[in-house]
């Protein structure tokens, strides 16, 4: 008897259970979800919790991850402004926007059907930002003139316009890889070693320009200081000359001190340093040194 009612209770919370899993549903973090009533959808869900919905065939219940999604188009040739050859790659980041718009446009929201659609939305916003930059923008030995982000920013805002109408939000677009097809390859290394050889002629030319200015003001500034030495000098042998004409009247009044001034002069340029001189007394400018009564007597012997 116990074990009849044990059972019972047991199935019936089983019946019970079984009825809540027909009438609710669940959407995690990482999903999204859609509700189609006859095959049609009728309700998105985009936040995570716990859901009603009428059981299985009047509804039906779809998750699709909510998470971004990684995609690479291929590595593929196509052309720049210039007509120049380029291989390149873009790699995308994507989410689904609108779980409803998107499980329309994909068979019941199918990822292999949305990321073939991105390819070809990726492959022609791709091409045509490409086609509106020169090979320079993308390729150049001066990265001043390399605009890779200008070109990402164009491929992504065309792009993210194309996808949202399918329910895509596109958030990451770049440029993965950059390539040159090998019939252009030497073309493009002659066209870049040309560039380089420009451009050191244009900075060894600024190099003598700028030596010829430095050498001109060099040249210059040792002319002027050169004027004014002469001119100072040409000043101080004036002043000397005027000075020795003033001394030259006073030896003309004065002939024995102008004598006198040469003798002490010629001594003391002779006895400025300590030395041993054998010569005879009379000798100028010697004769200074001997008494002036010697001197005198001497004179006198020599006149005898």
């Amino acid at each position: 008897m116990k074990t009849s009612r044990l059972n019972l209770i047991i199935g019936t919370l089983l019946l019970g259970l079984f009825l809540l899993l027909l009438f609710l549903f669940q959407v995690r973090q990482t999903e999204v979800a859609v509700v189609t009533t006859f095959g049609k959808a009728t309700r998105p869900i985009t936040e995570p919790g716990l859901y009603l919905k009428w059981p299985w065939p009047v509804q039906k219940v779809t998750k699709l991850d909510r998470r971004l999604q990684p995609f690479e188009g291929k590595f593929e040739e196509t052309f720049t402004r210039d007509s120049r050859n380029l291989l390149i790659m873009v790699f995308t980041g994507w989410r689904i926007e609108d779980p409803a718009l998107f499980y329309s446009r994909f068979a019941g929201g199918s990822m292999i059907e949305a990321e073939r659609s991105l390819d070809n939305i990726v492959r022609n916003h791709k091409n045509a930002a490409v086609g509106r930059h020169n090979f320079a923008d993308f390729i150049s030995t001066q990265s001043g003139d390399l605009k890779f982000d200008e070109i990402e920013k164009e491929i992504l805002e065309g792009v993210q316009k194309d996808a949202k109408t399918q329910g895509i939000l596109v958030e990451i677009a770049r440029i993965k890889r950059l390539g040159i097809p090998e019939s252009v390859t030497e073309k493009v290394f002659d066209r870049m070693r040309a560039e380089r050889a420009k451009e050191v002629a244009r900075l060894k030319a600024e190099g003598e320009k700028e030596a010829i200015t430095i050498r001109s003001a060099a040249d210059l500034e040792r002319d002027k200081l050169l004027a004014e030495a002469d001119a100072q000098a040409t000043r101080i042998r004036g002043d000397g000359d005027a000075e020795a004409a003033k001394s030259f009247s006073v030896f003309q009044q004065n002939p024995e001190l102008a004598i006198l001034i040469l003798k002490l002069n010629a001594l003391e340029g002779t006895l400025k340093e300590r030395a041993t001189l054998i010569v005879d007394p009379r000798t100028p400018p010697f004769d200074l040194l001997v008494q002036p009564e010697k001197r005198s007597g001497n004179d006198d012997h020599g006149t005898h």
